[in-house]
C-alpha cells in the first residue's frame, strides 16, 4: 500500500535500478573494447619497434617479426581484461577500480614472464639466456611497470568508450521519454477538446433533454463537466495514484455508455487496495478510446469492456480488454506503441507490455513495476 505520491524524480531512480544490468553490458560492447584495444597496442609495437629491431640486430626479420607477435598475446590478455571489466559492471565503483588495479599488475607480470621466455626462445640461446637471467629480472621489473602502464591506459579507453556509448543512450532515451510525454499529451488535447466526441456527447444529452429524461441529461452535463474538468488538469508528464487515473476513464465511459446504450457494458475489476499504487499519468485512456473506437463503434451487437488492475510480482499488473472478435487496427497498435514507449523510457526492461488479440477479443496486458 503506497501512501503517499511519488514524483518524477522518484520513479527516475526505481528506473535506474531495474535497467543497470542490461544497461552495464550494452555500454561495454565487445566491438569497441576489441577497437580501442588493436588501436592501441598497434601504437605499443610502433614504439618499441626499434628497440626490438636493435635486440635482433644482425639476426634477420624473422626473429623480429617473431618477437613483435608478441602482441597478439598483449591484446588477447587486454580483452581478457576487457571481459573482467564487462563482468563486474554492477559493483560499486571503488571496487571495480580496486579489482581493475590488481588485473592491471597481475596481467603485466604474467606479459613480463611470457616476453622473458619467448625472447630466449626466439634468440636461440637458451642457455645464454638463462646465465644472464638475473639481469634479465631486473630489467623485467622495468619491463612489468610498461605494460602495466599500457594495461591501465587500455582499461581507461575502455571506461572512455562506456562513458561515451553510456551518454548516447541516455541522450536517445531522453529525447524518447520527452517524445513519449508530449505524445501523451497530444492525445490527451484531442480527446479534451475532440469535437466529434463533445458532439455525440452533447447529442445524447439533447436528446434525454427532448425525451423529458431531465435526470438523465443533468447527470449527463455533470459527468461531461467532471471529466472535462479532470483532463484539463491532468499533466501527462506526471504521476498520479492509479484511482485517479480510473476516476477519468469510468467518467469518459459513462459518456460513451450515453452514446451507444446497451451496445456498451463496462466492467472495473480493480480492487480498493490499488488505488494508491503510483503509476504514469494517461496510461490506460488511450487503451480504452482504442477499445471504444475499433470495439464498440463498428458493432451493431454489446461488447463488454472489462478494466482490471492486481498487484503482481512485484508491481502492478493492468489490463484492458473487450470481447470484439477482432484483430488490432493501426490506429489500436500506435495506441499500445505509445503505452509501451512510456513505460520503457520510465522503467526499461522491468514493464512489458503484451497484447493478444482473436475470437475472443483484443486485450492488452502492462505489468508497472513497483515505484514506491
Amino acid at each position: 500500500m503506497y501512501e503517499s505520491p511519488v514524483t518524477p524524480a522518484g520513479i527516475r531512480p526505481l528506473a535506474e535500478a531495474a535497467k543497470r544490468a542490461d544497461d552495464g553490458r550494452q555500454d561495454r560492447m565487445w566491438r569497441e573494447g576489441a577497437v580501442v584495444t588493436v588501436a592501441l597496442w598497434s601504437f605499443t609495437l610502433l614504439i618499441y619497434l626499434p628497440i626490438i629491431l636493435n635486440r635482433y640486430e644482425g639476426m634477420g626479420m624473422t626473429s623480429v617479426l617473431l618477437d613483435s607477435s608478441t602482441i597478439l598475446v598483449s591484446m588477447a590478455f587486454a580483452m581478457g581484461l576487457f571481459a573482467l571489466f564487462r563482468a563486474i559492471h554492477s559493483l560499486r565503483r571503488r571496487v571495480q577500480v580496486g579489482i581493475m588495479i590488481l588485473a592491471v599488475f597481475a596481467i603485466a607480470i604474467v606479459q613480463s614472464a611470457f616476453d622473458l621466455l619467448f625472447t630466449g626462445f626466439v634468440a636461440h640461446t637458451l642457455e645464454a639466456r638463462w646465465l644472464a637471467l638475473p639481469d634479465d629480472l631486473l630489467q623485467s621489473y622495468g619491463a612489468a611497470f610498461n605494460y602495466a602502464a599500457v594495461f591501465a591506459v587500455n582499461c581507461a579507453l575502455f571506461q572512455l568508450a562506456a562513458g561515451r556509448r553510456r551518454a548516447i543512450r541516455q541522450e536517445r532515451e531522453l529525447v524518447h521519454l520527452r517524445a513519449s510525454a508530449k505524445q501523451a499529451e497530444l492525445d490527451a488535447l484531442r480527446l479534451k477538446f475532440n469535437p466529434h466526441f463533445l458532439f455525440n456527447t452533447l447529442n445524447a444529452i439533447s436528446a434525454m433533454v427532448v425525451t423529458a429524461r431531465n435526470a438523465e441529461a443533468e447527470q449527463g452535463i455533470e459527468t461531461l463537466s467532471a471529466f472535462l474538468r479532470a483532463s484539463i488538469e491532468t499533466d501527462p508528464d506526471a504521476v498520479a495514484p492509479l484511482e485517479d487515473q480510473l476516476q477519468l476513464v469510468d467518467h469518459y465511459l459513462q459518456l460513451e455508455e450515453m452514446r451507444f446504450g446497451d451496445r456498451l457494458d463496462v466492467i472495473f475489476d480493480t480492487p480498493d487496495e490499488v488505488g494508491s499504487v503510483i503509476v504514469p499519468s494517461l496510461l490506460i485512456q488511450p487503451l480504452v478510446e482504442a477499445a471504444i473506437r475499433d470495439a464498440v463503434e463498428p458493432s451493431s451487437t454489446p461488447v463488454r469492456i472489462r478494466i482490471a488492475a492486481q498487484r503482481k510480482a512485484g508491481g502492478l499488473e493492468l489490463s484492458v480488454s473487450d470481447d470484439a472478435p477482432r484483430a488490432q487496427t493501426r490506429d489500436g497498435v500506435m495506441a499500445v506503441e505509445t503505452v509501451r514507449g512510456r513505460l520503457g523510457a520510465l522503467f526499461g526492461g522491468a514493464a512489458s507490455v503484451v497484447v493478444r488479440s482473436g475470437d475472443r477479443g483484443v486485450e492488452t496486458i502492462l505489468h508497472v513495476p513497483a515505484a514506491g
